[in-house]
């Protein structure tokens, strides 16, 4: 399994995309002022948020950076409440890259606060294996959410599908600006057959 790609793992991003509808980036709101502390939506269904989510479009990072198409993430609920986490992409050559981790809820059971963790399980005990995952916007259909971490170095934007409505997309952006997201930098991932 490649390492790189177990480490870009490690913030839980890399989930899929589509370049169907691209924003013109000089187009993109910016952020007007600069942000405050980032918030969490006000709560998750655990349950309902599991199943394939499509890297729609991210801040390019170290651990993503050999992933060149089809990226997405596959999650299961496990019995003892964690989270089963997939990460799948194709590369340059071709080939696929798949690393397998897991994620556990902070807090109340419908709390936004997740982290992730890629490293083998017996570094669990180690804070410094696990990664911040917020669920920072969601659709009301869970079809369509923004993730990152207390930082804001990390975004990503994932979706059910590998295509989302432009109406969607730009709305969704116009809160990410007001959360003071830099959308300069976002990074449309590509899918393909």
């Amino acid at each position: 399994m490649n390492t790189q790609f177990l480490k870009r793992c490690l913030v839980v991003g890399g989930l899929c995309l589509s370049s169907a509808f691209a924003q013109d980036s000089a187009k993109a709101p910016t952020p007007t002022a600069p942000p405050g502390p980032l918030t969490p939506i006000a709560s998750l269904n655990v349950a309902r948020y599991m199943g394939t989510w499509y890297e729609i479009a991210k801040y390019p990072n170290y651990f993503q950076r050999k992933c060149v198409r089809n990226t997405r993430a596959d999650y299961q609920l496990q019995t003892d409440g964690t989270v089963q986490v997939t990460n799948r992409c194709t590369q340059e050559d071709g080939s696929a890259d798949e690393a397998v981790g897991a994620a556990r809820q902070i807090g109340a059971a419908t709390s936004p606060k997740l982290e992730v963790r890629f490293a083998p399980a017996w570094l669990s005990f180690l804070p410094a294996v696990w990664g911040n995952y917020w669920v920072i916007d969601l659709d009301a259909d869970y079809q369509l959410v923004a993730v990152s971490e207390p930082k804001r170095e990390y975004l990503w934007v994932l979706a059910r599908t590998p295509q989302v409505s432009p109406e969607a997309y730009n709305a969704l952006l116009q809160r990410l600006a007001q959360k003071g997201f830099d959308l300069q930098k976002l990074q449309r991932s590509p899918h393909t057959p």
